[in-house]
């Protein structure tokens, strides 16, 4: 697309004008979202119909979805939900559109017509003129190759990072709002559990002096950090989807040093930023982290360079022939594929590769105790990882390596490592699917 030579500077409401009935709209990912253009569009919901809006990982309230409960004004559209975005999803408000992450920028360029209006957050202009994307860069460049018109609404409270794809020119940019400095939304992860803990500490000693990490969100793959810290593992590396506040923990204690990878040696690799501000101050302006798009990050035969990459990552259920059903409950969809299945393929291509989906035998419903290892999958779950993929699986009870393994014992180790009171009742099921035949030893 052809862009001014120079960006001209408006209002939030006169960008805002710029959208079409029945146009497409994007906001980008998490960080990047826009406020202030976010606002003023939606005052325009009595005005304008069927504007179609795609975003990712909503880390703020939107007020367009807020402006129009009937859904009239505007479609939203979702790759990948927060809590936030699973919230609006069940009360209709917005869909989900199916994703390998690593695949984003692709699907831009290769796949959807062009966009209408793009806005995304970004730091303000800085010494060389451009743009940048800061702590959400994932599929901004690709996603700006392909629209209209381009608007960036800048703030000084967006941390600045070094990387690859990871700003914009003044000539690729139409208009700019000028922001404010209001704080990063920040992303808590939940203290680890006497559960977590005992998951990761099963992670933690299969982890070798050396290793590359991708680590998710969530308690248990951070209780992995807090462990490493301790571990006695030295020269690890990172190349990851998701920075987490752990990872940078293990470099301020000198146990992240980059030293061993083959690929970006020395950087901390990752595509996106979600944590505390002290995260967010750690990447600002830090050579020593790498921000690159997606399908740098996450494209296995990018992961796979770098040697003994270890992945890790949640799963909500797995049956006993070893499908992870990680984004879903049933018909109701709760997060996103996301970079899981790539990491997996990635991480078991890597020399000494390692990839762990780690998960609590159990969860509370209505009162009562469920089992998230069962012989067959909640009707409408949706397998993120399938069987042939999944490598270790971890719970508080134990490690099992399925690779290579025949479906009976497959369904034997599962059934290990679930919680006692329902291995005998698994074990039945088993039996009656036919997953371990008659005389099985």
């Amino acid at each position: 697309m052809t862009r001014r030579a120079k960006a001209r500077r408006v209002r939030a409401e006169e960008a805002a004008a710029l959208v079409p009935s029945g146009g497409w709209v994007d906001y980008g990912f998490g960080l990047g979202q826009p406020d202030l253009f976010d606002r003023a569009l939606a005052a325009r919901a009595s005005e304008l119909r069927g504007v179609r809006i795609r975003n990712c990982m909503s880390l703020r309230p939107r007020a367009v979805l807020a402006a129009d409960p009937s859904g009239e004004s505007f479609c939203v559209l979702n790759w990948h939900f927060s809590g936030y975005d699973r919230s609006q999803h069940d009360q209709g408000l917005c869909s989900y559109i199916p994703m390998n992450f690593g695949e984003a920028p692709d699907y831009y360029r290769r796949f959807l017509d062009p966009v209408d209006v793009v806005c995304v957050k970004t730091a303000p202009q800085d010494e060389h003129g451009r743009f940048n994307f800061g702590g959400a860069v994932t599929y901004h460049k690709a996603m700006a190759e392909r629209a209209r018109i381009v608007v960036v609404e800048t703030c000084a409270s967006m941390p600045h990072v070094s990387g690859r794809e990871e700003s914009l020119a003044a000539d690729e940019v139409d208009y700019v709002i000028e922001g404010d400095a209001d704080p990063m939304p920040e992303v808590a992860n939940p203290p680890a559990s006497d559960v977590d803990r005992k998951v990761a500490a099963l992670i933690a000693a299969e982890i070798e002096d050396g290793a590359c990490l991708q680590i998710g969100i969530g308690g248990m793959p951070n209780a992995v950090c807090a462990l490493l810290k301790d571990a006695g593992v030295r020269e690890l590396g990172i190349h990851t989807e998701m920075l987490v506040d752990g990872m940078i923990d293990l470099y301020e204690a000198g146990v992240v040093t980059g030293a061993r990878k083959t690929l970006d040696r020395g950087k901390m690799v990752f595509t996106f930023a979600a944590g505390s501000r002290a995260q967010y101050a750690f990447i600002d302006r830090n050579p020593e982290v790498l921000a690159c798009p997606v399908d740098y990050t996450n494209l296995p035969h990018h992961i796979m360079q770098n040697e003994r990459v270890v992945s890790i990552n949640n799963t909500t259920q797995i049956d006993l022939q070893g499908q992870a059903a990680s984004e879903s409950a049933g018909h109701r969809h709760l997060t996103g594929t996301g970079g899981q299945l790539q990491f997996v393929r990635g991480a078991y291509a890597s020399p000494g590769g390692k990839t762990f989906i780690c998960l609590s035998s159990t969860y509370e419903r209505r009162g009562q105790r469920q089992s998230r290892i069962v012989a067959t999958l909640t009707p409408g779950n949706v397998v993120t990882t399938p069987r042939t993929d999944v490598m270790y699986v971890v719970t508080e009870y134990g490690i099992a390596n399925l690779k290579g393994k025949s479906v009976p014992e497959r369904a034997r180790a599962l059934i290990s490592l679930a919680h006692p009171d329902f291995r005998e009742s698994l074990e039945r099921e088993a039996r009656s699917l036919r997953l371990i035949p008659k005389g099985f030893c």
